[in-house]
């Protein structure tokens, strides 16, 4: 059974920046698009970022786009989301989440798509 352990979290200025890693375990990331998801308090989970299996495609809501990096190290079975420019809208805890995915080019940053969530980091932005 996958699971997946966020960290990286933690309290910013506007403007600074945090890097959050998504380790996993108990099976390799190789075969699974990973997403980044974040939850603002009386707010719906939302996608931020996706990328896929292969080839390393990737997608951005259009709120984080040119701040945020999604990346990952299969050798490592972590993911990364580098986050640049922060801004008090960007407060949320934040989930890694991976998806099986048979289709290489495969993302989404669709909630129901995925099957797997680690339990959260929280990220606050605030001066």
């Amino acid at each position: 059974q996958l699971q997946l352990v966020e960290s990286g979290g933690g309290l910013v200025q506007p403007g600074g920046s945090l890097r959050l890693s998504c380790a996993a375990s108990g099976e390799t990331l190789e075969h699974y698009t990973m997403g980044w998801f974040r939850q603002a308090p009386g707010e719906e989970r939302e996608g931020v970022s996706s990328i896929s299996r292969s080839y390393d495609i990737t997608n951005y809501a259009d709120s984080v786009k040119g701040r945020f990096t999604i990346s990952r190290d299969n050798a490592k079975n972590t993911v990364y989301l580098q986050m640049n420019s922060l801004k008090p809208e960007d407060t949320g805890i934040y989930y890694c989440a991976a998806t099986y995915a048979r289709a290489r080019e495969y993302t989404s940053l669709t909630r129901i798509n995925y099957d797997f969530w680690g339990q959260g980091t929280q990220v606050t932005v605030s001066s």
